[in-house]
């Protein structure tokens, strides 16, 4: 039993691995991207761009420095193993509060477009666009602060060879500290049960918004404008289509994430490390390449346009 639960752990991590190291060159390619533009001239979409794949490489390269610890080593040192966890949380904190903003963002824009034309919104401003992403960075600290004060336990240093557990919420099996407890259920409904709201509520509201458009939208793609001139649908299309792909597979990814927390055990389940950051490292792998894709920033036009 105990071989075939090695067997399943290392390919689970090997997977993992290699999912990983896809993200990390999709979300650093999708910065060198953004840093093509110059400063002044980013568009304050990029800005939450940028903040979403800075912290999937910083959550993807902490996990996977967590995970090499967790196969070779022992961390007996409690700060170290508190800080690696305290890193572990911003990147993935920051990552959710960035998908909701984008998704927001994405809802506000297309909200009442026929009305306002081309007037801006309040996130269209780089100076609310920065300020925004710092709120969000900030709100991340504060939500991952808390593991330097919550009990560690080492109860798995027997059953997995490490004592800095990868369940951030630890328990004993039969007793659980109340500053723990209450961490844990903070951080599920902050992180997790409202973002996921956030992101269906404005998902839902982005399709509506195209259903209702559908009608003017399709005539006035297949009318014949000025020539030279053409039409932005096609693209303002397809960028929606990659942000509600987007928002798709972070809707199944923290849902899993959510009831896998409630569900079920550390204790009970000795792949409990290897499980959570898999479904962790999915939506930080895949989304660069949705919004890359989505937004045409991959492609050789974008570059000579650039």
């Amino acid at each position: 039993m105990a071989k075939i639960e090695y067997k399943t752990r290392i390919i689970l991590v090997t997977i993992r691995f290699v999912m990983s190291l896809i993200g990390i060159m999709g979300n650093m390619f999708l910065v060198f991207v953004i840093f093509q533009t110059k400063i002044s001239r980013i568009k304050s979409f990029e800005v939450f761009l940028l903040g979403l794949a800075v912290s999937n490489l910083e959550e993807l390269v902490v996990v996977d420095f967590y995970e090499v610890i967790m196969l070779i080593g022992h961390i007996q040192n409690s700060l170290l193993c508190r800080t690696m966890m305290f890193l572990n949380l911003l990147g993935e904190v920051s990552s959710i509060l960035f998908t909701v903003l984008i998704c927001v963002f994405r809802y506000q824009k297309l909200r009442d477009a026929e009305k306002r034309g081309n007037a801006p919104i309040f996130l269209d401003s780089r100076k609310s666009a920065w300020v925004v992403s710092g709120l969000c960075m900030f709100l991340s600290v504060m939500l991952g602060l808390p593991v330097y004060f919550v009990r560690i336990d080492t109860h798995v240093e027997a059953d997995n060879g490490t004592s800095c557990s990868p369940d951030f919420f630890q328990c004993h099996e039969h007793f659980c500290p109340p500053r723990n407890r209450f961490y844990k259920y903070l951080f599920l409904v902050s992180c997790n049960l409202l973002p996921l709201l956030a992101v269906t509520v404005s998902s839902s509201l982005i399709i509506k918004v195209l259903l209702g458009q559908k009608r003017v939208v399709a005539p006035a793609l297949g009318a014949s404008g000025p020539p030279g001139k053409k039409s932005k649908g096609p693209r303002l299309q397809r960028s929606t289509v990659g942000i509600l792909t987007a928002m798709g597979v972070f809707q199944i990814d923290w849902t899993m994430y959510l009831v896998f927390h409630l569900a079920f055990s550390p204790v009970n389940v000795p792949l409990w490390g290897d499980i959570e950051f898999f479904i962790t490292t999915s939506y930080t792998t895949l989304s660069p390449y949705v919004y890359g894709i989505g937004y045409d920033l991959f492609s050789l036009r974008y570059f000579i346009k650039r």
